[in-house]
């Protein structure tokens, strides 16, 4: 999937638990930055373009590694036993990448290095991932739209009360 899709889908599960952790912020960023992680083996992604990330895609195909659970799994344990506060945002949109990506026709290893192969019938840039993309860029607008105006009668509120105290 593009990235644009993998983006909406990560910004959906960022406006589900945003209210649910401590650190907001930096949740939100590390969502964000785990999303663009598992195309790093490619030289057509985001991050893949970068020459610092050049001699992985030599040693790494794409799809291998990067796209399984096994190496999510252990990152996201190695961050939860050194810095806690970033292992669920990591694994809560690396997995989501990989669920998505698995499926596409392409799909994933979820469990490298065995060799089995999880896909499914979407096409990268096809029009069902275009529909998939439009769906949950709705949704987080609504989302959004949803958190300002409860922020604005809360404040309504607030001033309400305090109005009513003076």
């Amino acid at each position: 999937m593009f990235i644009k899709t993998h983006l909406a889908i990560t910004v959906f599960a960022i406006l589900l638990f945003v209210n649910h952790v401590s650190s907001k912020l930096l949740f939100i960023i590390v969502a964000l930055a785990a999303t663009f992680l598992p195309d790093i083996d490619t030289a057509f992604s985001t991050l893949g373009k970068f020459k610092g990330f050049r001699f992985l895609q030599f040693f790494i195909r794409h799809r291998g590694l990067f796209h399984s659970f096994s190496f999510c799994i252990f990152v996201s344990i190695l961050f939860a036993m050194f810095v806690p506060s970033i292992a669920f945002a990591f694994f809560l949109a690396y997995s989501l990448h990989l669920v998505a990506d698995s499926f596409t026709i392409e799909g994933i290893k979820p469990f490298w290095p065995y060799n089995k192969t999880s896909s499914g019938k979407i096409r990268t840039g096809g029009k069902i991932e275009t529909g998939i993309f439009v769906f949950f860029l709705l949704f987080d607008i609504f989302m959004i739209i949803f958190y300002i105006v409860l922020l604005l009668f809360d404040n309504l509120y607030l001033i309400n009360i305090f109005f009513s105290c003076v």
